[in-house]
């Protein structure tokens, strides 16, 4: 679930944000004189009260050093005093913007999980920097709050369930159509396989991996919660897929121009109906993959 959860991260980063930045600034006294290290740990605990899923809180002094022990509902995090945190992307980031910022997800010392730091600096009526005070926040709490219904919300497990359901049937489909392909090589002999059943038997097994690659991708993306996009944006889902039908639909329409040559040469504009209609399924995928292609380059630049 960690890809997935990144994933829905960098959906809803600024108003996570906005909302972690706004109970700091709410609550804590800034720019005014007189600020002191107590003032903003009473600012923590009216913060506390409001968001109970914290890790830990804490203060830094301008350059860095952790003041006092972490603030934390669960003993084991209660550390940290007189650390260094100069090196840290919550201390610098914040000194050099001058204003409150969100980290990236990145692995907690305290819990070995995933969480985000939001920081603020405090100064004092001079606009000298005194202090950064530092909110944690696991990942997955901080999704449940901005986004109820994400990661193992109900919903949310009521549509990995659903998926889970159908990716288990397409696969006894795709089961169903390998056994169906090859029953022809293992019932008869090799003197009897004629080159019709090849081609069936061919696009039959074609049918049932592309079926299996969807399979696949449902459910590493929609269970596991792995990414399931190119670089690009596009699906590889979706992608395989048809790629994997114009394969099957190119054996299928050789299979025709090969019968109807032998057979009855009349018919082979029907055969050759088929080759176009291949044709523009890969010109079709070849301009979407572009077109997603020069969409990312405009996004990057």
């Amino acid at each position: 679930m960690i890809f997935k959860e990144i994933e829905e991260f960098s959906e809803i980063r600024y108003k996570a944000r906005a909302y972690l930045c706004h109970l700091l600034d709410r609550n804590i006294p800034n720019n005014l004189p007189g600020v002191s290290a107590q003032n903003i740990k009473d600012g923590f605990d009216k913060i506390a009260h409001e968001v109970d899923s914290f890790d830990a809180f804490y203060i830094l002094d301008k350059n860095g050093i952790q003041l006092d022990n972490t603030i934390s509902l669960d003993s084991k995090n209660i550390s940290g005093k007189g650390m260094n945190r100069s090196n840290k992307a919550y201390y610098y980031r914040c000194v050099r913007e001058k204003r409150c910022v969100l980290t990236d997800p990145y692995p907690s010392s305290l819990t070995n999980r995933l969480c985000v730091t939001a920081s603020m600096p405090i100064y004092n009526d001079k606009k000298e920097l005194l202090y950064i005070a530092c909110m944690d926040i696991g990942l997955k709490e901080l999704l449940a709050i901005i986004s109820p219904g994400s990661v193992d919300g109900i919903f949310g497990k009521f549509t990995k369930f659903i998926y889970s359901i159908f990716s288990i049937a397409l696969f006894a489909i795709s089961l169903v159509l390998f056994v169906h392909g090859i029953k022809s090589f293992v019932l008869k002999s090799f003197n009897e396989i004629n080159i019709s059943e090849v081609f069936e038997s061919t696009i039959v097994l074609t049918l049932a991996l592309a079926i299996f690659d969807l399979v696949k991708a449902i459910f590493e993306a929609e269970v596991l919660g792995r990414p399931n996009h190119h670089q690009n944006g596009g699906s590889r889902t979706m992608v395989r897929f048809i790629g994997s039908i114009i394969i099957a639909l190119a054996i299928e329409s050789l299979m025709l121009v090969f019968k109807f040559a032998i057979t009855d040469p009349s018919q082979i504009l029907y055969a050759i109906y088929l080759i176009g209609g291949v044709g523009f399924l890969m010109i079709a995928l070849s301009c979407y993959l572009f077109i997603l292609r020069r969409s990312s380059v405009d996004r990057d630049h």
